[in-house]
């Protein structure tokens, strides 16, 4: 084997390494961005269940109207029978 050749397989060599240290390099920042979007997705995940149980009671919120306005014409009452009985109540 030639000088040169043996130049050439060294540098053929010497590449190969740089090749699959790149491909190392390139797959652990893979790994590391895919546990951060992994993390990303549980925390986001976690969010909109609890989104869930925060607006699972909103079919409670047109009874609990209607119950305000129950309670807000009876007290309209009594301010108004107030008002012709005592005569100190104005309306």
């Amino acid at each position: 084997m030639s000088s040169t050749d043996e130049t050439l397989w060294w540098v053929a060599i010497i590449a190969g390494f740089v090749v699959v240290l790149a491909v190392a390099a390139l797959l652990s920042l893979l790994i590391y961005f895919v546990k951060i979007i992994d993390r990303r997705v549980a925390g986001i995940r976690e969010t909109l269940h609890d989104a869930a149980e925060n607006t699972q009671h909103t079919a409670l919120i047109p009874e609990t109207a209607g119950r305000v306005d129950a309670v807000l014409a009876e007290g309209l009452q009594h301010h108004l029978f107030l008002g012709r009985v005592l005569g100190k109540v104005k309306s």
